[in-house]
């Protein structure tokens, strides 16, 4: 058996060019270091997967236990036994409750989860979802005068919003609601005054994780309501596990770290959806999109599911979303899937245009000698519902903090935030408001992703402000971007078979990598397909089989009389019901 160190403490770099084909900046390649010990996952038998764990941090076959078993219990979470008191009791004397979402993935199925399951424990429920550019995010004052007024005892119940709606909460208590807030947002200093509040990032919450999306903090909620009104005796109670679709796919569309609870979710939800046990705007949206639902991946959630209910929020309204998640026959969930997927047609003809739009704006501005590691962009006809996908667009193509704006209502300015690993770009927005109090209007986030509002006559000043917090922040390590790898694989290990085996070892995704890796190639032949992809035969400098690869976005064919150090993952291609290998290379520079 293959040996390693029980710990390497610290990654190798393997390469660094700034003028590497494909690289937006400069650029490294980083050998994931061992954090934990492979030994210890003897038990998989493999030791790539021993060593690919390991880098990943996990040190036990415990860690890779995906049963609902060994999930942590809910007690833990803060404020959750006020909010299960108070829906306990509008469920009990038949008050209304009604939900308020957010107009993304996670928001849909948070709202769905919340009223399928308040529904089937005998609630009276509705929900309401905010339109972007009519009532902005969350729970806002406008919110509340946008709903019905409330009765005696009627509860407002916020899913994957309300931690920052301090106005918001306000304006429902002053018009007789009583309000649960259930978030995963990250809190401001001050909270919001709700009855009850259920959100692991809040101020004294034990809950050992803080990753929950908000689809998974509702499905927390929703699980102890039931404890409590199964001790009760509340008869014929539906188990929460049907609800594990919507959870994967919330937690997955969200881009939220997969820590070992959210993978123990994604995984059961995933079961759930491949046995045939999904609902049907789940595996309706797969098909729509070309995905066999038997097979779902996380990775199909994130690109082509995510997507298809995120341009409902985006261009139309959430309601379709919600309204395609509840279906309960076929039909309707078909028509809804196909709805949602000629909207998504719609966003991205929309985003390619404002992509270009930022790429000309850029370019004007690299040749007047203007450099800014904090980048700002704005469109004066920009759709505020497709700035975050601009600012990610540049985000990876430049690798800066990207904040990218459109005009709002009420002649104000509504940006999307994205950032690069290691900058907190939440934190670098309240450095900008500390700096220069009242320049933001309002703002709120994670780590990675943030919003925020600007009146227009604070833009100038805010793209300096966030120029300058950036940079106090962005060391040349952060700066220079890494891609890290699980180290060279054997000629022996370039086979379907371990391509399957990587595929079924996950969930992958944010916070757990997928297996990348790196190696040197003679390029065998290579033509541009598509609009602009590379498709390329290679052989391993070290000997084997030629293999195919596809190299997305790359228009520049290779030098084929020299070895190329690629960086790539191991696909299964499906076509046509046949399988095969395929290389998928992110990145690579001249040997």
């Amino acid at each position: 058996m293959q040996t390693w160190p029980r710990c390497r403490p610290s990654s190798l770099v393997i390469a660094t060019d700034a003028a590497c084909v494909g690289a937006p900046t400069d650029s490294r390649i980083v050998e994931r270091g061992l954090v934990g010990d492979p030994h210890a996952l003897a038990a998989l038998g493999h030791p790539l997967l021993q060593r690919i764990y390991a880098a990943r941090g996990v040190r036990g076959m415990a860690e890779l236990d995906y049963s609902l078993t060994g999930l942590p219990d809910y007690s833990d979470l803060a404020g959750i036994e006020t909010a299960v008191d108070i829906l306990a009791q509008a469920v009990a004397e038949r008050r209304a409750i009604h939900v308020v979402g957010d107009f993304d993935a996670d928001g849909a199925t948070s709202t769905t989860l919340a009223c399928e399951a308040l529904s089937s424990f005998g609630a009276r429920v509705d929900f309401f979802m905010p339109q972007r550019a009519t009532h902005g995010y969350g729970l806002s004052p406008r919110v509340v005068s946008a709903m019905p007024a409330p009765g005696p005892g009627d509860v407002l119940l916020t899913v994957d919003n309300g931690i920052a709606a301090i106005a918001g909460v306000e304006a429902a208590r002053e018009a007789g609601w009583q309000v649960v807030v259930t978030d995963h947002h990250l809190p401001g200093e001050t909270l919001p005054p709700a009855e009850a509040i259920v959100n692991p990032n809040q101020p004294g919450c034990r809950f050992v994780s803080k990753h929950l999306a908000g689809v998974g903090v509702i499905f927390y909620v929703m699980a102890a309501l039931r404890a409590r009104l199964a001790a009760t005796g509340t008869p014929g109670l539906a188990s929460l596990s049907s609800y594990l679709d919507l959870v994967a796919v919330g937690t997955v569309a969200d881009v939220v770290a997969l820590d070992h609870v959210n993978r123990t979710l994604v995984s059961q939800g995933l079961r759930r959806i491949r046995a045939g046990r999904g609902r049907p705007g789940i595996t309706a949206l797969a098909e729509a999109a070309g995905r066999d639902w038997r097979k779902l991946t996380p990775e199909d959630i994130g690109f082509v599911i995510g997507p298809r209910i995120n341009a409902a929020g985006r261009l139309e309204d959430m309601t379709l979303g919600v309204n395609c998640l509840r279906a309960v026959e076929s039909g309707p969930a078909q028509q809804a899937a196909e709805q949602l997927s000629s909207i998504n047609r719609d966003r991205r003809r929309s985003q390619r245009r404002m992509v270009a739009d930022a790429e000309a704006a850029l370019a004007a501005m690299h040749a007047e000698g203007i450099a800014r590691d904090g980048i700002v962009v704005h469109g004066k006809d920009w759709h505020e519902g497709i700035v975050g996908l601009i600012a990610s667009k540049i985000r990876e193509q430049r690798h800066r903090p990207v904040v990218a704006f459109a005009p709002g209502a009420g002649g104000e300015l509504k940006g999307s935030a994205r950032s690069i690993p290691g900058v907190h770009i939440r934190d670098v927005l309240a450095a900008v408001e500390a700096s220069q109090p009242g320049l933001i209007t309002r703002f709120g986030g994670h780590a990675q992703a943030a919003g925020l509002t600007l009146s227009y006559s604070a833009f100038p000043a805010f793209i300096e402000a966030f120029d300058t917090a950036v940079r106090a922040v962005l060391t040349p390590e952060l700066a220079s971007q890494a891609f890290h790898t699980d180290g060279e694989l054997s000629a022996g290990d370039l086979t379907l078979a371990t391509a399957r085996r990587l595929r079924d070892a996950g969930p992958w995704g944010a916070g757990f990598d997928a297996p990348l890796f790196h190696g040197l190639f003679h390029v065998v032949s290579q033509r541009i397909v598509g609009e602009h992809h590379l498709k390329l035969k290679l052989m391993p400098a070290a000997g084997g089989a030629v293999v195919e690869g596809i190299w997305f976005n790359q228009d520049t064919l290779l030098d084929e009389t020299i070895e190329h150090r690629l960086v790539y993952k191991l696909s299964v291609n499906e076509f046509r019901g046949e399988e095969k290998l395929d290389l998928v290379i992110e990145y690579g520079q001249s040997a």
